[in-house]
């Protein structure tokens, strides 16, 4: 048996290491588009919709492209006779890069599939004529019910089938946060649905009151807020004030 040794020049071995190191890559990339297949995320088992109901919190939160809410994001759901679900929700977002207003909006939810009812399509509106209305489909990856919620949507895929464009919110019953326990639970599931290290925190400063004024200066970009809740109130300062909106 004859062993043959192939002698390559400093060149020809860098040559045939960037060859190897390329077609790795290429594995890898390959590998990572197949599973961030959208339509091969799996949803929460059996979804029942009466014990997701009532209030949630954001904790945190994958922005879409565009305007999305920015703070103190909270849904309530609720349940109506004929088995639908809906839910009014809230949170703080900046309308032109200067406007900060309280954005309450509106959904409804259907399910497509009975036989998968995580993945649920959303339509929403805006309660207010600045506020934009349109549709999503929503699906609960993961929830225990009483303590978390992980929702998912992206609104454009790509041609292999991963998201292009979408979007997470973390939620809890709690808006004070959630035990280590289940972060490690929900960071798993982040990355299974491709969007590990793409979250940011959602400040919850108690601004779901019953009142809610906000008082702009379009040329500094602050405000005032003052938030309301019967029968004491606070005031946030954090600029002058120019004009008051209701």
């Amino acid at each position: 048996m004859k062993l043959y040794l192939w002698n390559f020049s400093p060149l020809e071995m860098d040559f045939h290491m960037l060859a190897l190191v390329v077609v790795l890559l290429a594995g890898l990339e390959q590998s990572w588009a197949a599973s961030c297949v959208v339509d091969s995320f799996n949803v929460k088992e059996d979804f029942d919709p009466k014990r997701y109901a009532g209030k949630w919190y954001a904790l945190q939160k994958k922005d879409p492209e565009g305007l999305f809410l920015q703070d103190n994001i909270s849904a309530e759901y609720t349940i109506g006779d004929d088995g639908s679900m809906v839910a009014a929700s809230k949170g703080r977002v900046t309308l032109f890069g200067f406007w900060v207003v309280c954005a309450d909006m509106a959904a409804q939810y259907t399910v497509p599939d009975s036989a998968n009812p995580g993945k649920m399509f959303m339509n929403y509106q805006g309660l207010a004529s600045y506020l934009s209305s349109g549709g999503d489909n929503y699906w609960v990856i993961d929830t225990d019910y009483d303590n978390y919620a992980i929702t998912y949507a992206c609104r454009t895929l790509k041609d292999d089938g991963s998201c292009e464009d979408g979007y997470s919110l973390i939620f809890s019953r709690n808006p004070r946060g959630l035990p280590p326990a289940i972060q490690r639970s929900i960071r798993a599931k982040q990355e299974e649905i491709c969007m590990a290290g793409q979250f940011e925190p959602v400040l919850q400063s108690g601004m779901g009151y019953i009142f809610h004024i906000l008082f702009i200066n379009p040329y500094i970009n602050n405000c005032y807020e003052m938030l309301y809740s019967n029968p004491d109130y606070t005031i946030k300062e954090e600029g002058s004030v120019l004009s008051a909106l209701l």
